[in-house]
């Protein structure tokens, strides 16, 4: 089981340097052997506001860096030409010499598509059809499109990327159908905790397991899961409890304007009106009350041995890379100060596999 970073950051309108965790973050993970980077697309809200082209972060990471791979997680594949991502992530391709990997996602917030409206009503069958393609182009496989002036021309991908293939996750948020369709494509799973619990992890990782083999020759390997998880690892507990309680509960509080704007665009406007018209009380009773789940079961929290806790079960389950989410407000002297703890925790990892 491998560790990377993962970027999702709550945007500070007062911070000097926004990138600085990202980038030495990433020149951490470079030279302690994490295996990836991966920063998100976010669009018109401060949660997640730093990153609303993981291709340009994605160059950012290239460029410093020689060895980890350079991960979107993730691209909004309805929200854009196919032609264009390939294009983008190309470049990034050959900057990073072949280090490149997209997790691909169907996207959920109505106010994002209006880059690229008719996108919306289809956008799950729009994943599928654009990664699909995008694959192709990859490939440098010509692909038709219709043009300015209505014609029908041919088109091939510039530059042409280092990899011959594309390393490809699908997003999802734990819905079964997801799983399914990424094992039937080959391709991995990107996933997370924020609406399910282990258990029920294990059982959407073992459909998807089910399905890669159904569907792939027994030399492709059963496909790869990369869970990404709120983490930081310190010398104490408690003192890590202390240090993330108020940066973790702001970062989880940012994120309810925009829960209320979804809830309206599926048309839930019962769900939405509630969250509305909660008193600070309220929504500081449900912060408080997710901060705790987060901190003891879904997030990877505490000392080393606390991680190793989490590690064991998650590797249980069948977890492949723990994509460690360390940009959730702590400030960005403490991150990169506890990015030595949580090395610690990966050659602890390491040892105890190294072992069985």
């Amino acid at each position: 089981m491998d560790f990377g970073l993962f970027y999702f950051a709550n945007d500070n309108e007062d911070a000097d340097d926004r990138y600085r965790l990202l980038i030495e973050g990433a020149k951490f993970a470079d030279t302690h052997d994490f295996v990836s980077v991966w920063t998100p697309e976010r669009h018109f809200h401060a949660f997640g506001g730093l990153y609303p082209n993981p291709a340009v972060t994605g160059a950012a990471v290239a460029a410093v860096t020689e060895r980890v791979a350079v991960r979107a997680g993730s691209v909004v594949a309805p929200l854009h030409h196919p032609v264009r991502i390939a294009e983008e992530w190309s470049i990034v391709d050959n900057l990073s010499k072949g280090r490149v990997g997209i997790a691909f996602a169907s996207g959920w917030h109505a106010a994002d598509f209006l880059l690229r409206p008719e996108g919306y009503p289809t956008r799950r069958s729009g994943l599928i059809d654009s990664v699909k393609s995008i694959r192709s182009l990859w490939r440098q496989e010509p692909a038709s499109f219709v043009d300015g002036a209505g014609e029908t021309v041919e088109v091939t991908v510039f530059p042409p990327p280092v990899q011959p293939e594309l390393p490809v996750w699908l997003t999802s948020a734990g819905n079964p159908q997801t799983f399914i369709e990424a094992g039937q494509m080959g391709a991995g799973v990107l996933t997370h905790l924020l609406g399910q619990d282990i258990n029920v992890l294990e059982k959407r990782i073992a459909e998807y397991r089910q399905a890669f083999r159904d569907t792939h020759d027994e030399s492709e390997g059963d496909g790869h899961v990369a869970l990404m998880l709120h983490t930081f690892i310190g010398s104490d507990r408690e003192s890590v409890r202390e240090t993330v309680r108020a940066p973790f509960s702001k970062y989880l509080a940012s994120s309810f304007d925009l829960i209320i704007h979804a809830a309206k665009a599926a048309g839930a406007n019962a769900v939405a009106m509630d969250l509305n018209t909660m008193s600070p009380s309220d929504i500081d009773f449900l912060v408080g009350q997710a901060f705790d789940r987060y901190f003891e079961t879904s997030g990877m929290f505490g000392t080393v041995e606390d991680g190793l806790r989490m590690c064991e079960k998650l590797y249980e389950v069948g977890v492949d890379e723990i994509a460690c989410l360390i940009d959730f407000g702590v400030q960005a002297d403490d991150v990169l100060d506890g990015l030595v703890h949580l090395d610690e925790l990966r050659q602890a990892w390491q040892g105890r596999e190294q072992d069985r």
